[in-house]
């Protein structure tokens, strides 16, 4: 259970998430590869008009990348896939909804990397409500 006396850091998130990413079995982090994890107060400008936000703390994080399935040998991508983690909109759910923060950061997290593996957000919604 994460115990803050003050609003957590985006290093106390980004730690957070380095503990959430130890927890992610080998057999699936070796398909990882060179995925960057940022975390950032909210998401910048263009993802809020790419992802036709109302509010920045409509996103909790992101997957920049392109996932698993639609990678190519013959078209290789020089740039790392990155998710973000954003720190505001999490520590505002996290205050709303009394989640363990530990718990919330490795769901949105997991979530994220469920995007590079190439599932939609209905399937990791029916994945979750399988398991």
């Amino acid at each position: 259970m994460s115990d803050f006396s003050l609003p957590p850091s985006l290093a106390d998130l980004e730690a957070l998430a380095e503990r959430a990413l130890a927890t992610i079995p080998a057999e699936l982090k070796r398909y990882l590869g060179r995925v960057v994890i940022r975390v950032m107060e909210f998401p910048d400008e263009e993802t809020e008009r790419e992802m036709e936000l109302q509010s920045p703390f409509d996103i909790l994080g992101l997957y920049r990348g392109v996932a698993l399935p639609r990678q190519s040998i013959s078209d290789p991508r020089a740039d790392p896939e990155l998710i973000f983690l954003y720190r505001r909109p999490i520590l505002d759910f996290w205050c709303e909804t009394g989640e363990d923060l530990s718990a919330l950061v490795r769901h949105v997290l997991i979530h994220e990397i469920g995007h590079h593996f190439g599932f939609s957000d209905e399937d990791m919604e029916r994945i979750e409500a399988e398991s």
